[in-house]
C-alpha cells in the first residue's frame, strides 16, 4: 500500500471519532441539554458498571486462550513503559514549565495516562473494516482487534487506577495540607496568640506531608533499635493505608478478569462461546451491551470537551504545549524504540495488527479518567477541561499522522 492510501485508511476512524463528538458536543449545548452535565453524569454510571465490563468481558473470553495469552505477555510490559516514561517525562516538564503546585498531580497524570481504551476499542475495528486494511481479513482483523484492544483497556485501568490514583490524590492532599498550614499561621499570628507548643505543632504538620517519598522515609535514629523486619512490616502497612488498592477493581477489570477465566478454563468457554454452545445466550447478552459502549463514549467524550471551551481558569500555556509534545512527539518516538527493540529480541510476537496497537498505545490522547480524578480531588478540574479540549483537538493530527507511519512501518 502507498503512503496516501495508508493514510486514508488510518486517518477515517479518526474523522469518525471526530463526526460522533461533534454529535456529542452538540448534544450537550443548553440550548439541547440532552448531555448536560447530570445527564452525563447517569449515562457515564451506566458505561463505568454495566457497557465497559460487558465489551471488556465479552471480547476477552470469545478470543483468548492459554496459548494466545502467552503470546501476549508482553503488552502489560509495554503499557507499564508508557506509564514510566511518560511520568519521567512529565517530572521533567514540571522542573522546566513550573506549573502551579494544585496542577503537578495532573501533569504527571496527563503524561503518563493515555487512552488506552475507548480510542483503540472505536479505531482498531475502524481500521479492520477499511477497504485495503494491511491486516486480512476484517471479521478475523476486527475479533483480535477487539481483544487487543480490550486487554488494553483492562490493564490500563489497572495502572490508571492504582498509579495515576494515588499520585494525584497525594498531590492534592499535599497543597492541601499546605494551605491549611498557612491558614492557621496566619489565623494565629493575626491574634497574636501563638504558644510555644502551637509554633512546634504547626513546624511539625508542616512537614508532615503526605507523599510517595515521607511513605518511604524512616527515623534515623530509630533504625538502629528496630529490628529490620518490623520496619518492613510498618512500611508495608504505611504504603497499603495510603494506596486505595479497592480502586483497582473498577467494574471494567472485573470483566477483564471474568473475561480471562472463560478464556483460559476450557470446560467454561465451550459452556458458553460459540453457536454451538449451550449457554451462548449469556455472550450474545454480554455483545449486545458491549456494542453500546463505543458510540455511547464517543458522545461523552464530546460533551466533556464542552467544558474545555468554557474553561474559566487557563492552565499555563507552556504546560499544555508541553503536554502536547509529551504525548504527541516524545512518546511515540520512544515507543518505536521500546517496541522495535523488543521485536529484534524475539519478545513480541510476529503479529502486524499486535504490533500496532502495541505502538498506539504511546501515541493517543490522556486518558478521560484523569478529569473524573480531578474531579474527585478537587485539585486542577478546570484546567483539566482546557488541558483535555486541545489535546484531544490535535489528536485528529497527531493519531492520523502516527497511524499512517506506523502502517507503512509494519507493512
Amino acid at each position: 500500500m502507498g503512503f496516501l492510501q495508508l493514510f486514508y485508511v488510518a486517518s477515517l476512524p479518526v474523522i469518525k471519532v471526530l463526526l460522533v463528538s461533534a454529535i456529542g458536543l452538540f448534544l450537550a449545548l443548553d440550548n439541547i441539554n440532552l448531555l448536560g452535565e447530570d445527564s452525563r453524569k447517569k449515562v457515564n454510571h451506566i458505561v463505568f458498571y454495566v457497557f465497559n465490563p460487558s465489551l471488556v468481558g465479552g471480547s476477552l473470553a470469545s478470543t483468548l486462550t492459554r496459548e494466545s495469552i502467552v503470546l501476549l505477555w508482553f503488552m502489560p510490559i509495554n503499557i507499564l513503559s508508557t506509564f514510566i516514561l511518560g511520568s519521567a517525562l512529565g517530572w521533567i516538564l514540571i522542573k522546566i514549565t513550573r506549573p502551579p503546585k494544585h496542577m503537578e498531580g495532573l501533569v504527571l497524570g496527563c503524561c503518563s495516562a493515555g487512552n488506552l481504551g475507548n480510542l483503540l476499542i472505536i479505531i482498531i475495528p475502524a481500521i479492520c473494516k477499511e477497504k485495503g486494511s494491511p491486516f486480512g481479513e476484517p471479521d478475523v482483523c476486527n475479533q483480535y482487534g477487539m481483544a487487543y484492544a480490550s486487554l488494553s483497556m483492562a490493564i490500563g485501568a489497572i495502572f490508571i487506577w492504582s498509579y495515576v490514583y494515588n499520585i494525584m490524590r497525594i498531590s492534592a492532599n499535599k497543597v492541601h495540607k499546605e494551605v491549611n498550614t498557612s491558614n492557621d499561621h496566619s489565623i494565629l499570628k493575626g491574634s497574636e496568640e501563638i504558644s510555644e507548643s502551637q509554633q512546634d505543632t504547626l513546624n511539625s504538620a508542616k512537614y508532615d506531608i503526605d507523599d510517595s517519598y515521607t511513605i518511604l522515609l524512616s527515623n534515623t535514629e530509630c533504625e538502629e533499635k528496630v529490628p529490620f523486619s518490623v520496619k518492613v512490616k510498618k512500611h508495608l502497612r504505611m504504603i497499603s493505608d495510603k494506596f486505595n488498592f479497592a480502586s483497582i477493581f473498577a467494574p471494567s477489570t472485573i470483566g477483564a478478569i471474568i473475561g480471562f477465566i472463560i478464556g483460559v478454563i476450557p470446560q467454561i468457554r465451550n459452556l458458553l462461546i460459540g453457536n454451538d454452545a449451550p449457554l451462548h445466550v449469556i455472550e450474545d447478552s454480554a455483545t449486545m451491551l458491549g456494542n453500546a459502549a463505543v458510540p455511547t463514549l464517543t458522545l461523552i467524550l464530546g460533551a466533556n470537551l464542552l467544558k474545555g471551551l468554557r474553561g474559566t481558569s487557563n492552565p499555563p500555556l507552556w504546560t499544555v504545549i508541553g503536554i502536547i509534545v509529551v504525548r504527541y512527539i516524545l512518546l511515540p518516538l520512544m515507543g518505536i524504540g521500546v517496541v522495535k527493540g523488543a521485536i529484534y529480541l524475539g519478545l513480541v510476537q510476529p503479529n502486524p495488527l499486535y504490533q500496532f496497537v502495541l505502538l498506539l498505545q504511546y501515541a493517543l490522547p490522556p486518558a478521560m479518567n484523569i478529569g473524573t480524578i480531578a474531579q474527585l480531588f478537587g485539585a486542577g478540574e478546570s484546567e483539566c477541561s482546557v488541558i483535555m479540549l486541545w489535546t484531544y483537538a490535535l489528536a485528529s493530527v497527531a493519531v492520523t499522522f502516527w497511524s499512517t507511519y506506523f502502517l507503512w512501518l509494519l507493512s
